[in-house]
């Protein structure tokens, strides 16, 4: 399958008007095409079941590179699967070079999607990541976050995932005084997801530097926790 291929395909799911109002919702000026996000999913499983990895990688980046809303978010998707094989490491690194060309939620949020399944493949990648974590790039900052929710998740950690928890949480507490909203918002976001598997952690985290998060944060990271 060619680009070409793929974006006459995701033009024929186009809504007429819903460019513009994606456009408006989004904020960032790039090209819609106006097509609704489960139609995109149901593209790309197609193109995933059906493709090689090379043609995949190739075509993710040929998709990415068009800087067209859907096109990228199909990209990341492409790239979303619990197991790459023989080897996971090209895709990887073409997720990773995405990182400085993100410039809003949506499309960051589907492409650490598939940055966390090759993460969680070889957490020792989470040396990689750490180096977001001072990026002057907001939004990789917030990557490091977004891509690493999976280790908010076991209930029964063992000492290698508790660790890894222990050393994200040690970045998180370097963010809590950034006043971006993003940023705050990640924050938040991790502690929310961890409180509902490590209620305790999350408190301490929230003892320890919660009067130096915003309000709605830290509000928004206690919400599961008892009163």
């Amino acid at each position: 399958m060619t680009l070409d291929d793929a974006l006459d395909q995701l033009r024929a799911q186009a809504e007429p008007g819903r460019d513009v109002q994606m456009a408006a919702y989004h904020k960032v000026d790039r090209p819609y095409l106006g097509v609704a996000n489960p139609n995109t999913d149901a593209l790309v499983r197609d193109w995933r079941q059906n493709l090689d990895l090379d043609t995949r990688l190739k075509l993710a980046s040929d998709l990415w590179n068009t800087n067209i809303f859907e096109a990228r978010v199909a990209a990341a998707k492409l790239l979303t699967q619990a197991r790459i094989k023989p080897s996971d490491d090209a895709a990887w690194q073409l997720i990773q070079s995405w990182v400085p060309d993100f410039d809003s939620w949506a499309i960051a949020d589907h492409a650490c999607m598939a940055g966390q399944r090759r993460l969680t493949a070889d957490p020792s990648r989470l040396d990689e990541v750490e180096r977001w974590t001072t990026s002057d790039h907001m939004w990789t900052r917030r990557a490091a976050l977004v891509i690493t929710l999976p280790w908010t998740k076991q209930n029964h950690p063992n000492s290698e995932e508790t660790a890894a928890r222990d050393r994200i949480l040690g970045w998180a507490a370097t963010y809590v005084s950034d006043p971006d909203w993003f940023i705050q918002k990640a924050v938040a976001w991790w502690l929310r997801d961890l409180s509902k598997h490590d209620p305790d952690r999350a408190r301490a985290f929230l003892a320890a530097h919660g009067e130096q998060m915003k309000p709605f944060a830290r509000k928004e990271a206690a919400r599961h926790l008892p009163a």
